[in-house]
């Protein structure tokens, strides 16, 4: 293999090789220091005068006098079916002290992009526990819905919970969960392997773990490893698959790290241009496709600077995604887990995973009806604040009381606390709903109300009782 010496300049985790032979974009590459150790990197660019390589690990050590060799091929996945309960490095190697992958196969980290035509269109609920996920911003199979956050607000906790409770109701298809975690501090890391082993859900999952000391460009692997993954699993073994990628924060600020020791001409706020492209590379390989058993969905989690949602990583995010789940700060200091705030969350296909036959018939008028009824008690508090709760109508007050109370029971939840979408959270629902006016109850049909309004749940229990207390007598007279 031919070793060239011809390094002009070392920048950062970059390395500029001058007077190459043609080289392929991505093509893997062996640094040789003078003392024979080895590094290893990538092709960032290539051109006829000048080829750039990035380093997985840190470039110190290196000079003009190392060596580089191409190794001729691109990054690949080892994958397997026995990756399953396995606690990975960013870069893909093992780090729960267990034996490295036997590979069923190699697969490329880049992917395949899904022809549109082949896409199949997501319609299966996931039961993810949470009310405010599953009640109000429905996630479906096959659908990337990723999570807004701020710095400090437990996204963590909620990914973590998420991971350990998800699953289809009623089906007995293979269901797995692909965890990656970038840019994580070791007491995260600790945190994260701890629940993974302390509940079980290893025994389903892949754990990518690439620490904040991590070289940055193993930051830019790290996503496309887990998804490599997961498309193994699911198009070739037929496994559901929830990939949970956190903090994609992390990973864009990797990005633009990359982006300045290139000198690369910037973007907004200093990210590059590309980020939307390189972002869509990554929230694209989720999905259905026809004629495939298996699914991959994703929930991606971002922490947003400054909590702006306008900020480019979360505005660029939504625009490619279906939809964004928002965690409150304001929930947060009032003592609420998990801090969702369904007013400015959304699932744009929420619609297709619901209804009869896959949730009740009643999820999407409940849904539309606490949505509305909590709008109107967030809107009355900023109206108490200049005029005094004294000052309301009753209507306003039952309103403003509710509100309250929907943070307080269906927005607060348990840490362990796996809620079932019929039996709790929809049955939750509708005990809230039971506070209100009947007549202000508009977004639901009469009939629906009739069926499962509280009120007329215990008087058709009531009545059913009678019945049959009427039938015992029956029966016992006629002995």
């Amino acid at each position: 293999m031919k070793e060239y010496r011809t390094i002009s300049q070392i920048a950062g985790p970059l390395v500029f090789v001058e007077k190459t032979e043609p080289v392929g974009y991505s093509e893997l590459v062996n640094i040789v220091q003078a003392d024979g150790t080895i590094k290893r990197g990538q092709v960032l660019d290539t051109s006829d005068e000048l080829v750039v390589v990035q380093c997985f690990e840190t470039t110190a050590g290196l000079g003009r006098d190392s060596g580089v060799r191409f190794l001729g091929e691109t990054i690949k996945m080892p994958v397997g079916s026995q990756m399953l309960g396995r606690i990975l490095s960013g870069s893909g190697k093992p780090k729960d002290g267990g034996p490295e992958i036997v590979p069923e196969k190699r697969l490329d980290i880049g992917g395949a992009a899904i022809n549109p035509y082949a896409r199949d269109t997501p319609r299966q609920f996931i039961q993810t526990g949470i009310s405010t996920i599953d009640g109000t911003n429905t996630l479906v199979r096959g659908q990337k819905l990723p999570i807004f956050s701020g710095s400090g607000l437990p996204h963590n906790e909620i990914a973590l919970q998420i991971a350990r409770q998800s699953k289809v109701p009623g089906s007995t298809e293979e269901f797995a969960v692909v965890f990656a975690a970038m840019g994580i501090t070791k007491e995260e890391e600790n945190q994260f392997m701890q629940d993974f082993e302390r509940t079980g859900a290893l025994e389903h999952a892949v754990v990518f773990l690439n620490l904040a000391d991590d070289p940055a460009v193993e930051r830019i692997v790290t996503p496309r490893l887990a998804l490599t993954t997961a498309e193994y699993l699911a198009f070739e073994l037929d496994y559901h698959v929830l990939v949970i990628l956190t903090d994609m924060t992390n990973y864009c600020e990797a990005l633009r790290q990359i982006g300045a020791a290139r000198e690369e001409v910037p973007g907004r706020r200093g990210y590059p241009g590309y980020m939307y492209t390189d972002l869509a590379s990554i929230y694209e390989r989720a999905g259905i496709i026809k004629g495939k058993k298996g699914s991959v969905t994703q929930f991606s989690i971002l922490t947003m600077p400054g909590d702006d949602i306008t900020h480019p990583i979360p505005d660029l995010s939504g625009y490619i995604t279906e939809g964004q789940i928002v965690v409150s700060r304001e929930l947060h200091r009032k003592g609420i887990y998990p801090p969702i705030n369904v007013l400015p969350s959304l699932s744009r296909l929420m619609n297709l995973g619901i209804g009869e036959g896959m949730t009740r018939e009643d999820h999407k008028k409940v849904s539309d009806q606490l949505y509305a009824g909590y709008a109107e008690g967030v809107d009355l508090r900023g109206l108490v604040a200049i005029v005094g709760k004294d000052a309301l109508s009753e209507r306003d007050r039952l309103f403003l009381e509710f509100a309250d109370l929907f943070e307080d029971r269906f927005v607060r939840q348990g840490h362990n606390e796996d809620r079932a979408i019929k039996e709790d959270t929809l049955d939750l629902g509708w005990e809230l709903l039971a506070t209100l006016p009947e007549e202000q109850l508009v977004r639901i049909d009469r009939e629906l109300i009739h069926k499962y309004h509280p009120k007329y749940r215990k008087k058709a229990a009531a009545e059913s009782g009678t019945s049959s207390a009427t039938a015992s007598d029956l029966r016992s007279e006629s002995m």
